[in-house]
């Protein structure tokens, strides 16, 4: 692996990213102010796990083709932004849902119903995200020693995983924060229809943002 000074230069630069307010945490709030808790943490540990194909793409080499074939990468970009946007509008004109993850009572099934719709979308928003696939090939390498007694594949999935773990421990706290707001509107069937709102239209800027963000 690299030499101490450049590890320690790829954890203080990755906390920087990993706690920097971006989409990923804001995906995460969108998902706890709407469904409550229980789902925040589900899409953070869904955003993880999509995480892991960027990782695993990076050390494969296979980032390199949205390099190589800018119209693959757009056609990911919008294909993402427009999944984005039909679960944003699809939250905003959904029935109020009851939040009792905080410590009022919720039907089981229906915390589960929830929780494992947020996690399964959000494995595919992070799945479908190349600026994720940018962003590993892009950083990675910076910090792999081809030197080292560990293959660069390897190095840059250790790495890899250890990115992907700081980004995710952002998104949970951000989740617990966003909890506070929840919670205080738990009780209140017209509050919590605000909520869902509320995480429709992030979820819809994200889209957007992505859509029309210059690459």
């Amino acid at each position: 692996m690299p030499p101490f000074e450049m590890m320690l230069a790829f954890f203080v630069t990755t906390a920087v990213f990993a706690y920097m307010p971006g989409p990923a945490m804001l995906y995460a709030a969108a998902q706890t102010i709407a469904r409550g808790h229980r789902s925040g943490l589900m899409a953070s540990l869904g955003i993880h796990l999509g995480g892991y194909a960027h990782v695993i793409a990076a050390a494969a080499g296979l980032t390199a083709l949205f390099h190589a074939v800018p119209a693959l990468y757009l056609a990911v970009k919008l294909l993402g932004a427009l999944y984005l946007v039909w679960l944003g509008v699809r939250m905003f004109r959904a029935k109020a849902e009851p939040m009792g993850d905080l410590g009022a009572a919720l039907p089981a099934e229906l915390a589960r119903k929830n929780g494992w719709r947020a996690f399964v979308e959000s494995i595919s928003v992070e799945v479908l995200n190349p600026k994720t696939a940018i962003f590993f090939l892009a950083f990675l390498p910076q910090f792999v020693d081809p030197a080292a007694a560990l293959p660069v594949w390897m190095q840059l999935l250790v790495l890899g995983t250890i990115v992907n773990l700081m980004f995710t421990s952002a998104d949970i706290v951000c989740v617990f924060l966003a909890g506070v707001i929840a919670s205080r509107v738990k009780g209140s069937a017209r509050m919590q229809k605000a909520m869902q709102r509320v995480g429709g239209t992030i979820l819809v800027g994200l889209g957007l943002n992505l859509a029309f963000q210059k690459t």
